[in-house]
Formats: structure tokens, C-alpha cells, sequence
């Protein structure tokens, strides 16, 4: 009932004054906006006016060369002029030409003229003076011939050939030709400061957030208060509605989200188009004084009938709103009782027994979280234990074997052969024994298989090679210790029954697939027979350990391999692990799938 007599007020009072106030803040709104709108266009085209004058004295100052005798001379300068000749002409343009235009227009920056003999001379005005190489005038000038016009009229670029130069420049360029040549080959530059372009705007009153700005036929930025945006391109939205709107005023927001309204006029002597913008909260300040009072008195009115309504449906709405923000705890995890009201009533009643069921709810919660944290620390140190007993794992038949070729050896000649195997034997044995790291790199495990190779080269009395196709970026991959070795060693024990042949060969090689780093051990053996793949696969899928069942040989058959498979998912996870692949009578090929290090 509450809700419905607030609802009721303000649905009465909102339709008032949103009427009064909508109707009455679109006229004057609608008027002011033409208003400002005429204000900028007048602003904007004075401001254009003035600045196509402040260009013009440049282009003047340009004329003022273009007619200097010894300027044209250094146009035909051929490149093999005496260096004399060259500093005559540099000290008499100089003297007759550019030391006046530096007195005359002190905003000059630098002059300097380039011919296409590769001559250039270069003056500065209050600026650091910079030299070129043959290979920075060529660049300057096919970098103005590429934006100039062949019929040598003027051009005005965002562009600088000084560095370390703090303000913006512009440069006015033009082509020229020398004094017997009819081509214009020569290029004649002025360059001065954009910032110097705001004085010509001072007595624009613009209030405190409004300015102008200039951007050429690309839609560079040529002057901005703003030093950051110069020379940089206007957003692509902005310039869109720059375009489209023409002559016009058109709205759009700024970076700091603020709506302002723009007008711009383009410079049919320049090609610029200057922008000047204001924000609508200036512009509409008067309008939004009235919606302001409006919205005072209206609110006041509104706060009123609020609090009256209110008060009605209070006393029975607040102890729903705790019982419902209780219950939001709850939903987060936050099992804690809410506090009850004094009186007592049937809402009272049901926040009690929401605090009981609280209580045991949370109770139940504790019991079941200490039990799995049980059965997670037992299951971490049932891992654990795998971890240790697998790491310290060594096939005892191949260390009976290896020390009985070492006895051999020893016994019938004193060769260099026994060194090579107990170097190998030693490292193989500090390699199996380490438990500092589980996760070591395809490196290690390739040194670890060079050392195994070493011994069992001996052990078969055939010398045999493994081809190692895998790409050297693959070589600091992270994998599980000691599952390279058992991989290669399983090959020589099953994949060629009858002996190691000529034509037999085993190749290491590794990549990343679909997200997945895997290393492969191949051969061109026995191959395995289809049920007996079936069988092995199967027991891969279990995701078990070996359990050291007797195959139909009586032997421990696959240990090494499950052993492998278990080891990769214990460490990287279950959907990792050995994927074999295998044809009867052509080969078998064994690969392990780990995550990308």
C-alpha cells in the first residue's frame, strides 16, 4: 500500500511538471541553438578571413625570393660548383633576401632553397641550426615534389625538416625555376610556427571552454591548443560528421564525454578548414537556469509527498528489506543471522526462523568443507608418493646388462669404450635420482636418451642413430622428466625383435597442435597387433598407474609405458598423457601430448 500511494504522487507530480518543463525548455532551446549557431558561423568566417590575410604575407615574403636574381642563379648551380661559388651565392641570398624577411616577419622559423643538383641552402631565425647530407636533401625533395603543385603555386604542409624543435611548424613551399631553365625543378620553403596562428584569435571571446582549431585537406590537425593532437589525424567518427555537415553546426562530444556544438568554414585559398567549438552547457546556460529552477521547485514538491508517503508503508517494508537483504548475504556465502526487531510480530517471527535455518545450514556447510579438504590433502600425498617412487624408478634388467658390458670391457681390454659407458651410466644416474624438478626442458630429456645411446650402442654391438627431426624452437619446451628415454628404450625392446637391421630407423620429433605441445617417438618396427593396441589404449584411458599385472609371457608388459602416461597427466592434467599409434609389420609411433610452456 505504500508503494502505491508513492506511486500515485509521483505519477501526478512527474506528469505536471515533466509537461511544463519539456514544452517550454525545447522552445527556448530550439531558439537559442539557432542563435548560436549564427554567432559561430560569424565567428568562423572572420576567423577564416583573418588567417587567409596572415598566410598571404607569407606567400608574399615567398614572391619577395622568387624574384632575387641570385636565387634563381643557385637554381642552375650545376652539382659540381666550386665551394666558393657556393658560399658566395649562400651569403649573398643571405644578405639581399632573407636577413630582411627575418626583420620584417620575426615568426619565420627557417628559409631554405633546394635545387635538383642536389644545391641547397638552409637559414635560421631563433632556431638551432641543423646540417644535411646529400641523402637528407634528396629525401626533403622528393618529399615536397610528391606534395606540391607542378604548376608551382604555393602549398602549405604540416611538416618540418628540423628536429628538436618544440612548437609545431608549417612549412609554405612552393616549386621555382632557375634563371635559364624552363623546368620548375627548384623548391623554395618558408617555415614557421602554428602556435603563432592563436594571436590572430585573441579578440574572439569564446567563453572559458570554447576554441579553434585548424586541420588541412588530409585531416591532419595544423593548429590545436592542444599541442599533443598537432600534426596527428582527427578521429575517423569526427571527421565523418565534420564532412557531412558542410557549412553547418553539428553536435558531437569530446574526449571527456563533454557535448559540444561545432562550426567550420574551409579556406578556398589555404584548402584549411577551421573549426571552432563551444560547449552546449555554455551555450545553453540561460535555458538551463529555467530547467534548473524547475526541477528545484518540482523535486522539492516531490520530496514532500515522498516523505509522507513514505512514512505510511515504513514500519511494515523495513523488516522485509533485512529479511531480503539477509537473504543476498546468504546468496554470496555470508551465513550470518539478521538482526531482530523489538516488536514482536509475524514478520519478526519468520526472521527468527530464517536465523535458525542460517545457522544450521552453515553448520552443514563447515562439515562438508573440513571432510574435503580431508580428502584433498589425502589425495595430494597419495600423488605425492607416486611422484617419488616414479622418479626413482630404473629398469633393473638394463642396469644388469649395462654393468655386465662394463665388466666385459674391463676384463678383455683396457679401451676407451669402458670411459664412454661409465660417463654415460653416471649421468644417467644423477639424472634419474634428482627430485629437486619434475618439469625440466626437451633438451634435457635429449641429453638424457644421448647418454642411454651411448651404453646400449655397446650393449648391441650395432652402430644405430636416431633422427632428431624436431625444430630448435622446440628445445626449451617444458616436459615431464624421464618419459623420453623410457619411450626410445621400449623400441629396442619390442618394436625389433629379430635384431637391429640397416633399415630399421627411430625418429624424434616434436611441434604444436591445436593448442598443444607433443614430442613423438617413431619407428619402422613390428608394429603392435590390433588387439593387443586395443588392450594398451584401454588401459591408457583408465588413467592409472601400472599395477605390474603378467602378460601372456610371463613378463611385466607396458609399465613403462602407462608409468610415462600417468606421469604427464599428474603433472599437467588428465586431458594431456601418451597417444599411440601403431600397424602391424610397419611401425609404431608414440606421442606425448603436454601444454605450450
Amino acid at each position: 500500500m505504500s508503494h502505491r500511494m508513492l506511486l500515485y504522487f509521483l505519477i501526478i507530480i512527474v506528469i505536471s511538471l515533466s509537461s511544463l518543463g519539456f514544452f517550454s525548455y525545447t522552445s527556448a532551446s530550439r531558439e537559442l541553438d539557432a542563435m548560436a549557431e549564427k554567432q559561430l558561423a560569424q565567428i568562423t568566417g572572420n576567423a577564416v578571413h583573418h588567417t587567409d590575410l596572415y598566410l598571404k604575407d607569407y606567400e608574399r615574403a615567398i614572391i619577395s625570393l622568387l624574384s632575387n636574381r641570385q636565387v634563381k642563379e643557385f637554381v642552375d648551380l650545376p652539382s659540381t660548383r666550386e665551394e666558393y661559388d657556393y658560399y658566395m651565392y649562400k651569403k649573398l641570398i643571405r644578405e639581399i633576401g632573407v636577413d630582411p624577411l627575418f626583420i620584417q616577419s620575426p615568426q619565420i622559423a627557417s628559409i631554405y632553397v633546394i635545387s635538383d643538383k642536389g644545391n641547397a641552402v638552409y637559414y635560421y631565425n631563433g632556431v638551432n641550426e641543423q646540417s644535411f647530407t646529400a641523402e637528407d636533401i634528396e629525401a626533403q625533395r622528393r618529399y615536397f615534389l610528391a606534395n606540391t603543385s607542378p604548376s608551382g603555386e604555393l602549398s602549405i604542409l604540416n611538416y618540418s625538416i628540423l628536429t628538436g624543435v618544440d612548437s609545431q611548424m608549417l612549412t609554405l613551399v612552393r616549386r621555382i625555376r632557375g634563371l635559364t631553365s624552363p623546368e620548375l625543378n627548384g623548391l623554395l620553403a618558408i617555415q614557421m610556427k602554428a602556435a603563432d596562428l592563436s594571436a590572430l584569435w585573441k579578440g574572439i571571446d569564446l567563453g572559458e571552454y570554447g576554441y579553434m582549431f585548424i586541420t588541412d585537406k588530409n585531416g591532419k590537425y595544423v593548429y590545436h591548443p592542444d599541442t599533443d593532437k598537432v600534426g596527428k589525424d582527427l578521429p575517423d567518427g569526427f571527421r565523418s560528421k565534420l564532412e557531412a555537415a558542410g557549412d553547418t553546426a553539428f553536435f558531437d562530444q569530446d574526449e571527456q564525454g563533454v557535448d559540444r556544438m561545432y562550426m567550420s568554414r574551409t579556406s578556398d585559398y589555404s584548402g584549411w578548414r577551421l573549426v571552432v567549438s563551444m560547449p552546449l552547457r555554455e551555450l545553453r546556460k540561460p535555458i538551463m537556469n529555467i530547467r534548473t529552477t524547475t526541477l528545484i521547485v518540482g523535486s522539492f514538491t516531490l520530496v514532500l509527498a515522498a516523505v509522507l508517503a513514505a512514512r505510511f508503508g515504513r514500519a511494515i517494508t523495513k523488516p522485509i528489506q533485512v529479511l531480503k537483504s539477509g537473504m543476498r548475504e546468504t546468496e554470496k556465502g555470508n551465513w550470518e543471522p539478521i538482526p531482530l526487531p523489538r516488536r514482536r510480530d509475524e514478520i519478526a517471527e519468520l526472521m527468527m526462523r530464517y536465523n535458525v535455518m542460517v545457522k544450521r545450514l552453515s553448520d552443514a556447510v563447515d562439515r562438508v568443507v573440513q571432510v574435503e579438504l580431508k580428502n584433498q590433502e589425502i589425495q595430494m600425498e597419495r600423488q605425492r608418493a607416486q611422484f617419488q617412487s616414479l622418479q626413482l624408478q630404473i629398469n633393473p634388467h638394463f642396469m644388469y646388462n649395462t654393468l655386465e658390458t662394463i665388466v666385459c670391457y674391463a676384463a678383455v681390454q683396457d679401451s676407451e669404450e669402458i670411459s664412454d659407458i661409465v660417463k654415460a651410466m653416471a649421468y644417467m644416474l644423477r639424472y634419474s635420482v634428482q627430485t629437486s624438478l619434475e618439469e625440466i626442458t626437451v633438451a634435457n630429456e635429449l641429453k638424457h636418451v644421448m647418454n642411454y645411446m651411448v651404453i646400449l650402442q655397446h650393449r648391441i654391438d650395432f652402430p644405430f642413430e636416431i633422427d632428431v627431426a624436431m625444430d630448435a624452437k622446440y628445445l626449451l619446451h617444458a616436459m615431464v622428466r624421464l618419459t623420453l628415454q623410457p619411450l626410445v628404450e621400449n623400441v629396442f625392446q619390442h618394436a625389433f625383435p629379430d635384431g637391429v637391421e640397416d633399415f630399421h630407423f627411430i625418429r624424434m620429433d616434436g611441434g604444436e597442435e591445436d593448442g598443444c605441445f607433443w614430442v613423438s617417438v617413431e619407428d619402422n618396427g613390428c608394429g603392435i597387433a590390433p588387439a593387443k593396441l586395443l588392450e594398451l589404449q584401454k588401459k591408457l584411458s583408465m588413467n592409472r598407474l601400472a599395477d605390474g599385472e603378467l602378460n601372456e609371457t610371463g613378463q611385466k608388459g607396458g609399465i613403462g609405458l602407462l608409468n610415462v602416461h600417468r606421469r604427464i597427466q599428474m603433472v599437467f592434467g588428465d586431458e594431456y598423457g601418451l597417444r599411440i599409434e601403431s600397424e602391424e609389420h610397419r611401425g609404431t609411433k608414440m606421442k606425448m601430448v603436454m601444454p605450450v610452456s
